[in-house]
């Protein structure tokens, strides 16, 4: 009877993630299959490319979802609501949670509490999804199949929790991908319809623009769990094995630079110098002017004075 009640509260739990909470074991690091199944179909989902074909418009729509919603987690799951890098209105930040949940990515204070979590306890055995305890498909992905990585801690975002909107967006976390999905194909039939020449349909537009640009966008966010503390450089000589890493920073619009986070994780810039590039950093700028953000935390003087010394002295090093 435990077992068929385990069953049904997985599957609850897949449209709402507070069900049967006095049941989660906080601590078990063990593959929960059922409650992971719909992600799993996600990944299976993509398949229907093979059917659906592809056209120009619906790669270009699905590399400009990927972008948007690449921001919205980078910038406001990680920057703000992990972070709090700057300050913006509630309804920005109602607007952009919702972009953040689309990505299927679990709630803005799930994300942030783990964030958090990761941050006091980086690359230690107690960090869920560290690398150096529990290999690279571990830190990738098998942490977020567990019922460790289900649970939020609230005590670690009692500072959103006073938001009901906030909490609903994460109580009911896959209700936004799924109605993101629906207008999707929606807007493909449309585009079928009155666009034909644009050569695209709902399936077609549901499997490139959601299915394929949502797993893929999965896989380039936790990239920074997976390699961004094995692959790279130190800057900074940091209590973790945080690393910067070029090509990561390009995928994930800046947070590749990784070992600068980890050494100022207050900043809403994680590319410290000129040539490190960093879209997120350059859109809540562009944002800032438009007046819809404000108060960017700034690198701190010393902080810029450690980076250009710490860069001088690694180019006065003679090559080996």
């Amino acid at each position: 009877m435990t077992r068929v009640n385990d069953l049904f509260t997985n599957i609850l739990r897949w449209f709402d993630s507070e069900a049967g909470l006095d049941h989660l074991d906080t601590q078990c690091r063990k593959l929960n299959i059922v409650r992971i199944l719909p992600f799993l179909a996600l990944h299976v989902a993509c398949l229907l490319a093979l059917y659906t074909g592809t056209s120009a418009f619906a790669l270009g729509f699905a590399a400009a979802f990927f972008v948007v919603r690449m921001f919205s987690i980078t910038a406001f799951y990680h920057r703000y609501f992990a972070h709090k890098s700057f300050k913006t209105s509630r309804t920005a930040q109602f607007i952009f949670g919702i972009l953040g949940a689309s990505s299927a990515q679990r709630g803005p204070l799930w994300w942030a509490a783990h964030h958090r979590h990761h941050h006091q306890h980086s690359d230690h055995p107690e960090d869920l999804h560290s690398p150096h305890h529990g290999g690279f498909w571990w830190s990738h992905m098998g942490w977020f199949t567990c019922d460790a990585g289900f649970v939020m801690d609230e005590r670690r975002v009692r500072d959103w929790l006073k938001f009901p909107e906030l909490r609903f967006i994460n109580r009911f976390d896959s209700l936004v991908p799924a109605v993101f999905a629906v207008l999707i194909y929606l807007f493909g039939e449309a585009l079928a319809k009155w666009a034909p020449g644009l050569e695209t349909n709902g399936l077609q537009l549901l499997v490139w623009g959601f299915f394929i640009s949502t797993v893929a966008l999965f896989h380039a966010t936790v990239s920074i769990n997976s390699l961004s503390h094995v692959w790279g450089k130190r800057r900074f000589d940091t209590n973790d094995d945080s690393r910067n890493n070029f090509w990561l920073a390009l995928l994930t619009l800046g947070e590749g630079w990784h070992n600068n986070h980890h050494r100022w994780p207050q900043s809403a810039r994680q590319g410290f110098r000129w040539y490190e590039i960093d879209i997120t950093w350059y859109g809540l700028w562009l944002l800032s002017k438009l007046g819809i953000i404000w108060d960017l935390a700034p690198i701190p003087p010393h902080i810029v004075r450690e980076t250009l010394a710490t860069d001088q002295n690694r180019s006065r090093k003679p090559k080996q």
